[in-house]
């Protein structure tokens, strides 16, 4: 055989076998394009997700190769592929499944554990604001000022506070509050509605270039519904005069074109001795346009606004003596009234088969006005310490970030990467902390101004996957102008800062297998100080940085069993904190955290659903002697789990538990603040469309106590202040009645 002929039938035998692209559409039973499908190559480990038409294209494909298409809440479709796979494209339409882990695939990337937690979100439903951050794993909350106010955060051995150290999004809408009256990183999710939550994305530690401010301890991002399937209306009522009432309607519904309406009205008294006279409504519109081709659109709206009455934090002593009992007040004038109202708007456009530009820009107008008594007669016998919180703010925003993929021709060789800038603007007018008396009375300005804080920023994020291996590097560029007038200075008094701050970030992944993820992450991230610390403090130290790394592991022995396991560290620079409830500024100093998170889900069948978390912490500050170097309320070790079950019947429901243990309260754990384990539950049963159901907080009637703070106060009648526990008791047994209807 002539050379020639030898070169040429080799060329086509090795073009027969070479790797070649797959490409096709994903649609829903009903042809409608489905974005976000994972398509994922078991042969190769090689993956993509559809964009806004439900197109994909996953390169690097030979003959022989299996192919799954998996997203949550509809069946897994599977292929192997043949010559006929390569010639054209293809269509794969899935039909809708009750959600299971088995349509969760183990892939290479950073935050694969977010996918395996909205298994959680989808089984049992989250049904209060509340709930929205209990199903990060490790993450509690706890409330303490009658339900109006953001929640007290524990997460990795922080006490957050109200997010000082974790971002939270949502749909790109920032939460957190910059230089609040109460304090830095205030983030009341009370204006989401819980039935809208579509999804939850979440990290933690501070390793995602395109998050920034806040992003130490983790971040949250969460994701509303585009569109509904069913109008919806629902009814709760039970104990304390409690109401709940919710509707969802749908206001247009075409082939490009969908629109909802969501409603909700919360009215309670609450199991306080003093009512809370608690009330919240909230409403919200979605509009959302999406051509099937190549963009995506969405123009949201909503309204908030809330307003109670709380009996704060009391001594242990008050309750001991007899003074007042669990759910009594030493000073029952507390509470107050918020509002938030919000117009964002995100867009996608896919560019070409490997780009995309995303795009989101948002506006929101804010008020606060908070009244507290944590210390009751220390500083004024008389009148009592009663102080007031005010602010009126607004925020304008927006971002916009450039996508794309590469393939270098390598088998199983993927490059892409991510650019984006973006804005923030906080115009805070009026930031007032003052004395006051029964919420009428203002007995003394303590502090009074007006706050602007602009940050900028820039960042670029890069996934290089070569075989087993992805390499994640990332580099976030931060720009801060801070201002600040204070109205209580005889003569104009303006002060200004500004700051950078230069954010890597390199995470490493290995897929040892298709089952088993092996994962190292690192990154600086950090939080910012509240506007009238940096001007204090001529620009020192005002963006404390936060070094973090993790080790660990995600394995999926069989397909619906889920295990997650990492060791971490996280490391925090000095930094100056404003006490809002003071008006000072108080250095807090270095600190170290070693901890070790450890998860389990298992589907134990089509209708019975398992999670648990443990996490443990060993959180310390690095400048104070050994004994003395205890972080106040940092909680050691939590774990959160239960049961979720559905279609038994007609019956779904679950049993949910949450347990912090005891941690120290002061810096040489002489005071400490008590653990609970507090168990809840839900039972639903449905008949056609109309479903009836019961929810129970605190099933077993525990006495525990939700928030706990060491405080120094002085009663009435009292010659002399005591430092001890102070605390805002946590639910009793509460029951309430549902009733739904979809149609």
């Amino acid at each position: 055989m002539k050379p020639y002929i030898i070169f040429f039938t080799f060329f086509i035998a090795c073009h027969l076998l070479s790797a070649h692209e797959l490409n096709g559409t994903i649609v829903s039973e009903d042809n409608i394009p489905l974005e976000g499908v994972g398509v994922y190559n078991k042969t190769t480990g090689g993956y993509t997700y559809s964009n806004v038409s439900g197109y994909f294209e996953l390169d690097d494909i030979s003959i022989g190769d299996i192919v799954f298409f998996y997203s949550l809440g509809y069946s897994n479709h599977q292929i192997i592929i043949a010559e006929e796979h390569l010639d054209g494209t293809i269509k794969i339409a899935l039909k809708e499944s009750v959600v299971s882990l088995e349509q969760v695939v183990l892939v290479s990337k950073v935050n694969a554990l977010s996918t395996f937690v909205n298994v959680d979100v989808k089984a049992n439903p989250i049904k209060s604001s509340q709930e929205i951050l209990r199903k990060v794993p490790g993450l509690i909350i706890g409330q303490h000022a009658g339900g109006g106010k953001a929640e007290q955060i524990f997460l990795r051995g922080f006490d957050i506070d109200h997010g000082t150290d974790i971002a939270i999004n949502v749909d790109g809408l920032p939460v957190n509050m910059v230089s609040h009256a109460h304090g830095q990183g205030y983030s009341d999710m009370h204006f989401i509605i819980p039935e809208t939550i579509d999804n939850i994305d979440f990290g933690k530690g501070p390793y995602y270039a395109d998050k920034g401010n806040f992003n130490t301890a983790g971040y949250i991002d969460l994701k509303t519904k585009k569109n509904i399937k069913n109008n919806s209306i629902a009814l709760e009522t039970g104990q304390f005069n409690t109401i709940r009432a919710l509707s969802m309607f749908k206001v247009i519904e075409d082939d490009y074109n969908n629109a909802y309406i969501a409603s909700e009205m919360v009215l309670t008294d609450g199991f306080f001795d003093s009512p809370q006279n608690f009330n919240r409504f909230n409403i919200m519109g979605r509009y959302n346009y999406n051509n099937r081709e190549d963009q995506d659109l969405s123009i949201s709206i909503s309204h908030f606004q809330s307003k109670w009455d709380a009996s704060g934090q009391i001594p242990e002593r008050a309750v001991n003596q007899g003074l007042i009992g669990r759910f009594g007040a030493i000073d029952d004038t507390e509470g107050g009234n918020t509002s938030r109202s919000n117009l964002w708007v995100n867009h996608s456009k896919q560019l070409d088969e490997h780009s995309r530009l995303k795009s989101k820009a948002f506006v929101s107008k804010y008020n606060f006005e908070l009244f507290s008594n944590f210390t009751f007669f220390l500083e004024d016998p008389v009148n009592g310490d009663q102080i007031k919180q005010f602010e009126d703010r607004t925020i304008i925003g927006a971002e916009t970030a450039y996508e794309r993929s590469f393939h270098t021709g390598d088998h199983d060789t993927q490059f892409k990467y991510e650019s984006g800038i973006g804005f923030r603007y906080d115009d805070v007018n009026d930031v007032e902390l003052s004395r006051t008396l029964n919420r009428k009375t203002t007995l003394e300005q303590l502090a009074f101004g007006d706050i602007d804080e602009l940050n900028m920023y820039g960042f670029i994020n890069a996934t290089y996957k070569k075989n087993k291996w992805t390499i994640n590097p990332g580099l976030r560029l931060d720009y801060f102008k801070f201002n600040y007038e204070n109205f209580l200075s005889e003569t104009y008094d303006h002060k200004s800062e500004d700051k950078f701050f230069l954010g890597p970030k390199l995470n490493v992944l290995y897929a040892a297998s298709k089952n088993v993820q092996l994962f190292a992450k690192s990154g600086i991230g950090f939080h910012s100080n509240d506007t009238r610390v940096v001007t204090a403090n001529n620009g020192k130290e005002i963006l404390p940085a936060a070094y973090g790394a993790d080790l660990g592991a995600i394995i999926k022995p069989a397909d619906r069993i889920v295990v997650n396991a990492a060791l971490w560290s996280l490391f925090l620079d000095q930094e100056f904190v404003y006490v809002g409830d003071a008006g000072i500024v108080e250095p807090s100093g270095k600190t170290k955290r070693y901890g070790a998170d450890l998860g389990f889900r298992y589907q134990l069948n089509d209708w019975l659903y398992f999670n648990g978390d443990v996490n443990y912490t060993f959180a310390r500050s690095t400048e104070e002697l050994e004994g003395e170097d205890y972080i106040p309320l940092s909680p050691d070790l939590t774990s959160s789990g239960g049961f979720s079950f559905k279609d038994i019947g007609n019956f779904s429901g679950g049993l949910n538990y949450r347990y912090i243990d005891n941690r120290p309260a002061n810096e040489d754990n002489s005071i400490v603040a008590e653990g609970y384990f507090v168990t809840d539950f839900n039972l639903n049963y449905s008949i056609k469309n109309w479903t009836l159901g019961i929810i129970v907080e605190n099933l077993f009637d525990t006495d525990w106590n939700e928030t706990q703070f060491a405080t120094e106060s002085r009663l009435f009648n009292e010659t002399a202040p005591v430092e001890e526990i102070h605390f805002t008791p946590g639910s009793p047994f509460y029951a309430r009645a549902k009733i739904s209807v979809v149609f």
